[in-house]
């Protein structure tokens, strides 16, 4: 209820002596004519009440909690409110709005004929302005007023001074009398009343003024919020005048005494209390985290971008945002608090949040699709960064999950795994064998530097210890170059580049999905990690392995219920095999070997991140480093049947400021003890083997020299060649 104003003033004290004649001419009706002309008409009134009357629909406050359901991570709305029960609303704060706004509220009908007496009255001999509105009343207009399914216009008549306007709102009060009770109406009143300060509705307001339920109020401070709705942002005492707030809770004290529902004792002691406030404001969006937990604002962000692609919430963009801001719904969210900030503290410790360069990593369940963690040294926060910076120490570009023109990163040898997956996937074994030279002529036209008179020739990183007789576990466990790429064009790069899109793996830069699309065929570097993609990307991929071949789509929800308590249909996974079991098992047990761990088959003869079996001391665990070239981005991917994690060290802003190679041991350490909080307290799971016939039978033990040992590798297809070489050079 606002401050009256002259015009208003004038409105009202013409206003109810219009009502109080109309009073006293229906009082001059028959008695029985009365009663049935009253019974007809509130009838007909409440079956034409506008939607919002008759089925509620103002905005709410939604929630996000994390996995646990009761950590918060934010709130979204454009009106801050959240509905509650009466029965979680403190008796004396029921008392005390009725004790300030409608004393007769229990006995009249909707419209209190003798209050509109004593209003033109006060108006006329004080000039006060009173209008006589009962709480009915003024629940009609704040409806009215707020409905976000009528046009700005409806909704500004609704508090406009006309007698048709007030009239109506007499009609629609006695309407909602006659067929709802006075709790529920006084209920429906305390959920939406405006207390100031931004808060709708007690629980908002109880919580912005004291930080604390509706439920635990004092009768001193339930007399304060009373006190406030006649004049919200006038007696605020944050944002208005304290000493008018505390006159106006005197005053709520006294008609509290004079309804009966304190003694004067309880009101003096009441009055005596100091204002003491507990302000608190309630984090609205991805940008106001609860707790300053600004590093997950990156979850929260993936979680709305997730949400506004969802029809469950409407039939565009524009209605699920409004959804979001003002469907009133709890969403438990996948985030799990523990390994979140397991992910943050690892991100922060390898790069500072005022550093350029940055580990974006993300954390995903196997088999659910559930994203665990999403973390980088990065502020999500709209605030301005210094000296022109982009990204840092401050964003909100998705840089963990990529989208709104975030391509990615370069992942090197992590995407060796989709060549061994569409190799197995062919037929062939994990005996598969090549002689690996240090550098290897392919088919592919190149120039320049990394080409062999006019072919890409590439090369290995350490010729010394990865050239040689190679299988898929020793070429993957050492990161094996030419062994990869001479198994791709056996494959087909096409086959390759489609595996990894059947495991979630996006092309957002543009130049990538033209590849894809028209040059796949020819893309012989791609087994190399050449195409950008994202830590969630990454992450998720590696999951359906962990998972046996079953591909979830990346989920941000557990459950999403509407404030009628009704579950939505969007928490379920949505999972398919897109895999043979066995083929993905397979891919596994190669993938033991870069960890430093021991393939079914006892194949495994050296690793490029080791560290892994000692962090997680041994517990069956897999994964894959990568290498851009120069090092311009250096990545691992671990996991173990539980959970997948993905890091990335990268410059989002300057893709040519190569990261070396020397971070790559701080992204592997990071990524293990972060798969080590999330397993910590879960039984440990072993991978299951693959079958044999997807071994195949390796014909040299681990330790032998192909080019020296006389031994013949049967699945090798140069070893005739190699035995004709040996026989003609020995001696």
């Amino acid at each position: 209820m606002a401050t009256p104003t002259p015009l208003s003033r004038l409105f009202t004290v013409v206003l109810t002596g219009v009502l109080a004649g109309l009073v006293l001419a229906v009082a001059a009706l028959p008695g029985n004519l009365l009663l049935g002309f009253a019974a007809k008409a509130a009838l007909g009134n409440y079956a034409a009440l506008p939607e919002a009357l008759r089925t509620p629909a103002t905005p709410q406050r939604s929630y996000l909690y994390a996995n646990d359901g009761k950590t918060l991570i934010t709130t979204f709305y454009d009106v801050n409110r959240t509905d509650v029960a009466l029965a979680e609303i403190a008796p004396v704060m029921r008392q005390a709005i009725v004790a300030a706004e409608d004393r007769r509220f229990y006995d009249h009908g909707g419209v209190d004929l003798r209050g509109m007496l004593r209003a033109v009255v006060s108006n006329v001999t004080e000039g006060s302005g009173q209008g006589g509105s009962t709480l009915t009343m003024q629940y009609v207009r704040n409806v009215l007023k707020t409905d976000p399914n009528r046009t700005a216009e409806e909704r500004a008549a609704a508090t406009e001074p006309t007698i048709g306007r007030k009239l109506q709102e007499i009609r629609y009060a006695n309407a909602l009398e006659q067929r709802l009770g006075k709790d529920e109406i006084l209920n429906r009143y305390l959920n939406i009343a405006y207390f100031g300060s931004g808060a709708y509705g007690v629980a908002a307001a109880s919580q912005r003024y004291f930080s604390k339920a509706p439920a635990d109020l004092t009768l001193a401070e339930a007399a304060l919020l009373a006190g406030l709705v006649q004049s919200p942002e006038a007696y605020s005492p944050i944002d208005g005048d304290a000493d008018a707030a505390l006159e106006r809770r005197g005053y709520v004290l006294d008609s509290m005494v004079e309804t009966g529902a304190i003694t004067a004792d309880q009101a003096a002691e009441a009055r005596a209390e100091k204002l003491t406030l507990d302000p608190s404001e309630q984090a609205n969006g991805c940008a106001a985290t609860a707790g300053g937990r600004d590093g997950w604002g990156f979850f929260c962000d993936y979680l709305r971008r997730w949400w506004v692609a969802q029809p469950e919430f409407g039939d565009t963009v524009q209605e699920r945002e409004q959804a979001l801001r003002r469907g009133g719904y709890t969403v438990v969210t996948t985030l799990d608090p523990k390994i979140q900030a397991t992910a943050q503290r690892q991100a922060t410790g390898i790069y500072g949040y005022d550093n350029p360069r940055a580990v974006p990593i993300a954390a995903v369940e196997p088999g659910t699709g559930r994203v665990l963690a999403m973390a980088v040294n990065r502020h999500y926060s709209l605030d301005g960064n210094p000296g022109g910076q982009v990204n840092y120490p401050n964003t909100v570009n998705p840089l963990i999950s990529g989208g709104a023109g975030v391509a990615g990163y370069q992942a090197g040898s992590t995407f060796k795994l989709f060549t061994m997956l569409a190799a197995l996937e062919s037929g062939r074994t994990l005996s598969t064998g090549f002689d690996a030279p240090s550098r290897l002529p392919t088919r592919y036209a190149a120039e320049g530097e990394g080409s062999c008179d006019g072919r890409w020739c590439p090369a290995n990183a350490n010729p010394e210890w990865m050239d040689g007789y190679r299988m898929m576990w020793d070429g993957f466990g050492r990161s094996v170059n030419t062994y990869f790429v001479w198994l791709a064009e056996q494959v087909g790069p096409e086959k390759v580049v489609e595996m990894a899109q059947r495991l979630g793996i996006t092309f957002r830069a543009e130049s990538d999905a033209d590849f894809a699309e028209n040059d796949a065929a020819d893309w012989g570097a791609f087994t190399l990690g050449v195409a950008a993609t994202t830590p969630l990307d990454l992450a998720n991929a590696y999951a359906t392995v962990a998972a046996e071949g079953t591909y979830c789509a990346p989920l941000p929800v557990v459950s999403v219920t509407a404030p009628d308590g009704q579950r939505l249909p969007v928490g379920d996974p949505d999972c398919r095999e897109v895999l043979d079991p066995d083929v993905a098992r397979a891919a596994t047990d190669a993938a033991r070997c870069p960890v430093g761990q021991q393939s079914a088959f006892g194949q495994c003869n050296g690793g490029t991140a080791t560290a892994v079996n000692r962090i997680l001391d041994g517990r069956p665990v897999a994964g894959k480093t990568g290498s851009s070239d120069q090092a311009a981005t250096e990545s691992f991917v671990g996991y173990t049947p539980q959970v997948a994690v993905a890091g990335i060290a990268a410059n989002p802003d300057d893709p040519t400021d190569s990261v070396g190679a020397a971070v790559q041991a701080r992204v592997i350490d990071a990524v293990a003890r972060i798969i080590g909080t999330a397993v910590e307290g879960q039984p440990e799971q072993s991978f299951t083997p693959p079958t044999r016939e997807l071994a195949g039978t390796p014909r040299r033990p681990v330790d032998r020299d192909p080019l020296t040992d006389p031994r013949r590798a049967d699945d090798d297809p140069l070893s005739d060649l190699r035995r004709w070489f040996r026989d003609r050079t020995r001696g």
